[in-house]
């Protein structure tokens, strides 16, 4: 019997220590009536000294609890980030080490707010190749890289690790249909972390360590383009949105959530939303809102849901799975 890519498990760990709306208004000119009527955000958990590798430990060793699976067992750790503890190593390799997965293979995978999207489609390929196991995780630590002087992106972004554990047990495809997009020729809207050239050879100084975002050229494409890929995607699936259980989107701004289903002709009921506790945590967004709503019952494992997963940011990168949960 041909089995498929199945999600056995889901975790998210987050730091303790929680800012508010107004917390930031001490520190910057911004209050919290500001922030909320115009991104839904109320607060967003802060690291005080974890680094995204700790973070994203914590998930891999809950799923291996959950599913009661000892670390050896895991064939491959794909993390995605953009604010990895190193460039080298991986933030992957790091959570390898970490909880003891010897036998995995690991690495980090770069599509900003788009990354779980991109991990959990390539995962599902591993596993169709003849892997057993794999742990997919996003986890981000952005305050390493927020100008907390620039309220424009300051009071938007937090910290956290959301994931799944992914297992070779499934009776029908995990991913239905799916899309995935970039364009380059827009990725400066969303930058961070330019590297300069300093060599015997050459010298080229870049002054962009903290995120910048054009938020208007963000937030027109998203509302233009991604509310295309999802049609597409659904219809490719051979469904109609009102087949699709739930929509779990990118957590960046509830007013995007609001255009989104407007702009689809789809129940805003059916977006989840969670950026009100921990704002917009990248990678990790997805995964932390899957991993809350099935802990809270919202969602069910082995309930044959049809499920929408949309990401879109940096690179420019969006991409939807409709995957059968």
């Amino acid at each position: 019997m041909t089995h498929f890519a199945k999600i056995t498990a889901a975790a998210h760990a987050v730091p303790e220590n929680i800012v508010t709306n107004d917390d930031l208004s001490k520190i910057m000119d911004t209050s919290d009536e500001w922030i909320y009527s115009r991104t839904g955000i109320k607060q967003r958990h802060i690291s005080t000294g974890e680094n995204t590798s700790d973070l994203a430990a914590k998930v891999a060793q809950e799923l291996l609890e959950t599913a009661q699976l000892a670390p050896e067992d895991i064939d491959f750790i794909i993390v995605a980030t953009i604010t990895p503890d190193s460039t080298m190593p991986s933030t992957a390799a790091r959570v390898q080490a970490k909880i003891g997965a010897t036998n995995a293979f690991a690495y980090d995978l770069t599509a900003a707010c788009s990354g779980f999207v991109f991990a959990l489609s390539t995962a599902q390929k591993l596993l169709a190749g003849g892997y057993q196991r794999g742990i997919v995780i996003g986890a981000e630590v952005f305050s390493k890289i927020i100008d907390w002087t620039d309220r424009s992106t300051a009071v938007l972004f937090g910290d956290g690790a959301g994931g799944v554990l992914l297992e070779n047990s499934g009776t029908q495809p995990l991913i239905i249909s799916e899309k995935l997009q970039t364009d380059g020729t827009r990725g400066d809207s969303l930058l961070s972390v330019l590297t300069d050239i300093e060599t015997p050879f050459a010298s080229v100084k870049n002054n962009a360590f903290h995120l910048t975002m054009d938020g208007r050229a963000v937030f027109d494409f998203t509302v233009r383009d991604v509310p295309k890929n999802i049609n597409a995607t659904i219809e490719k699936a051979g469904l109609s949105s009102e087949e699709i259980d739930a929509f779990l989107l990118h957590q960046a701004n509830s007013r995007i959530l609001d255009k989104m289903a407007k702009k689809l002709g789809i129940e805003r009921t059916k977006f989840l939303q969670n950026m009100q506790e921990y704002g917009n945590t990248s990678a990790a967004s997805i995964p932390i809102l899957l991993s809350e709503s099935l802990k809270s019952g919202i969602l069910n494992l082995d309930d044959n849901q049809k499920i929408a997963l949309t990401g879109f940011g940096g690179g420019l990168t969006w991409g939807t799975l409709i995957i059968n949960l």
